[in-house]
C-alpha cells in the first residue's frame, strides 16, 4: 500500500506543476494534460488525485499559503528570539506574501488566479475569506502585542489597523505584480515600512536588544 507520503509528495508534485503553469500561462493554460507533463507523471495520476482543474487549483493555492506560512513561522520564530522590534517583524512577514522575486511572483499569480475564480464559485470564495481572516488575525494579534509593549499607542483599535495593513499590502502587491518597473521591490517594502512606522510609532519597554543597538 503506498504510504501518506507518497500521496503527499505526489499531490505537492501536481501543485508546483501547477503553479508554473499558472506563472507561464495564467489560469486558462491549465490542464490536466499539461499539468501531467510538467510534473512529468502521467493523466491518469492526476486524475487520481485531482478530479478537475479547481480541485488542484483548490490544493496548489493552500499549498502556497502553506508555503508562505512556513517562512513566517521560521522568521518569526528567529527574530523574536534576538528581540527584534515587532513592527519590523510585521514587515518581513508581509514581505513574504508580496511578488518580490519570481518565487513569490509565481505564488502571488496563483492567489490572483484563484481569487478570480472564487468570484464563482462559493466553496472556492470560503477558503479565500478564511484565509483573509487568518491574516487580519494575525496582524491584530501583532498590534495588541506592540500595544503591550508600547510600540503601538494603547487606544488603538487592533482590528481595525489590521484591516488597513492587510489592504494597504494587498494594494502594493497589485501594483508591484502589475508593475514592477514604476513599483519596484525596494519602493513597495519602503511605502510598507513608512506605513507601518505611522502605526510602531513607540518604542517597545519589554524588548531586549541586540548588542549594539541603540534606542530607535
Amino acid at each position: 500500500m503506498p504510504r501518506v507520503a507518497d500521496h503527499d509528495e505526489r499531490r505537492h508534485q501536481v501543485a508546483a506543476a501547477v503553479r508554473r503553469l499558472i506563472a507561464a500561462e495564467g489560469l486558462n493554460g491549465v490542464t490536466v494534460a499539461k499539468t501531467a507533463a510538467e510534473a512529468a507523471i502521467s493523466v491518469g495520476l492526476v486524475q487520481h488525485y485531482f478530479r478537475n482543474k479547481d480541485e488542484m487549483l483548490l490544493f496548489t493555492y493552500s499549498h502556497v499559503l502553506e508555503r508562505i506560512e512556513h517562512r513566517v513561522t521560521a522568521l518569526v520564530a528567529r527574530s523574536e528570539s534576538i528581540g527584534t522590534r515587532i513592527e519590523h517583524i510585521v514587515l518581513d512577514a508581509l514581505s513574504e506574501s508580496m511578488p518580490l522575486d519570481d518565487e513569490r511572483r509565481q505564488e502571488w499569480r496563483v492567489a490572483l488566479a484563484f481569487t478570480g475564480r472564487s468570484a464563482d464559485d462559493p466553496r472556492l470564495s470560503e477558503v479565500k475569506v478564511a484565509a483573509l481572516n487568518r491574516t487580519r488575525a494575525l496582524l491584530a494579534q501583532a498590534v495588541t502585542n506592540a500595544k503591550e509593549c508600547g510600540e503601538v499607542a494603547p487606544e488603538t483599535d487592533s482590528a481595525r489597523e489590521a484591516a488597513r495593513i492587510a489592504a494597504y499590502t494587498e494594494g502594493l502587491s497589485a501594483h508591484l505584480y502589475a508593475d514592477p518597473a514604476g513599483m519596484p521591490p525596494a519602493a513597495a517594502l519602503a511605502a510598507l515600512a513608512d506605513h507601518l512606522a505611522t502605526v510602531f510609532s513607540g518604542e517597545c519597554r519589554l524588548r531586549r536588544r541586540p548588542p549594539g543597538e541603540r534606542p530607535t
